[in-house]
């Protein structure tokens, strides 16, 4: 028999495509969101959702639900973090640590969760391998201390862990109602609307952009593969890009002039990044979408939607 998964975060970008990836799978599948950030409309028809915090104190009665838990609620937003680090460290550090506890004591098969990419904002090594890490912003400090806490549940508890850093997730349904938006679905909608998007700074920053189906991939692995427990696992393509060719790939999909406005570049944001994603390979994993491949679907997602082109 299949285990049963519960996802906090469940209607945000990453955690709503889970949901819809493991219910096609045969999964039964619970959620948790309190939606401060994600959608209640993403939730896909089939999961049973609990409109709730992860720092609530009956959050365990909820967990009993699933018997393996993915844990991708949090305030992820940098520039929202830098803000406010005091609610950054109640959200990502102690909603994190009770997820922690309550899959404890419901004897929870196991926790897969969400690290981050932003861990590694010191480093100058790229590729990036997973014991480059050097966090630097409040909300790299506060996926630091999510680690160190796993890390102690596993030594002390016994609850086998699998953390995964996300690089640059894109794909339908990416939360573009952020203070400052993803670059992929920003791009892509001010231009299907004839408005100009922005680029901060020289657009010169490069990012590893990897598609949610390719994580998804992974997602399934870790919940029955041994050999991911105890480890963290890079999430990219091994493949960067600049800002500034994402903005004339999205141009050329669209057939669009549209040219960008220049804005005073974001701080504490690294120059580029770019996953060493051998470990995560030498299990079986590997990304199968191209990044054309996955901005014309991500086109396509949106018209779908009935965003219409204006040129």
């Amino acid at each position: 028999m299949k285990p049963r998964i519960l996802i906090t975060g469940v209607a945000g970008f990453i955690g709503s495509n889970l949901a819809d990836c493991l219910l096609t799978g045969g999964y039964t599948v619970a959620g948790v969101d309190n939606l401060s950030y994600g959608v209640r409309e993403q939730v896909p028809d089939g999961v049973q959702f609990h409109l709730l915090d992860i720092r609530a104190p009956d959050l365990c009665q909820v967990m009993r639900e699933g018997d393996v838990v993915f844990h991708l609620a949090a305030k992820n937003c940098i520039s929202d973090c830098q803000d406010d680090p005091v609610d950054t460290a109640s959200i990502n550090v102690t909603g994190t640590v009770n997820v922690f506890e309550a899959a404890r004591r419901i004897g929870a098969r196991k926790v897969i969760y969400a690290e981050s990419s932003a861990l590694y904002e010191g480093t100058q090594v790229l590729p990036t391998p997973e014991h480059q890490v050097q966090p630097e912003s409040f909300y790299a400090v506060s996926k630091s201390a999510g680690m160190a806490f796993a890390e102690a549940f596993r030594r002390f508890h016994g609850l086998r862990m699998t953390a995964l850093r996300y690089f640059c997730v894109y794909g339908p349904r990416q939360d573009y109602r952020r203070t400052i938006p993803p670059v992929m679905s920003a791009f892509i909608l001010k231009l299907l609307r004839g408005e100009r998007p922005v680029i901060y700074g020289s657009g010169e920053k490069r990012r590893d952009f990897i598609h949610v189906d390719d994580v998804n991939a992974f997602h399934l692995q870790c919940i029955t593969d041994h050999r991911t427990d105890g480890r963290a696992f890079n999430l990219g393509s091994g493949v960067n890009y600049s800002v500034k060719e994402i903005y004339e790939q999205v141009k050329a999909i669209l057939h669009t002039d549209v040219p960008p406005l220049h804005q005073p570049d974001l701080p504490g944001e690294a120059q580029e990044t770019l996953a060493d994603i051998s470990a995560a390979k030498a299990l079986g994993w590997q990304p199968r979408i191209s990044l054309e491949q996955g901005l014309r679907s991500f086109v396509d997602y949106y018209r779908e939607k009935g965003v219409t082109c204006r040129t």
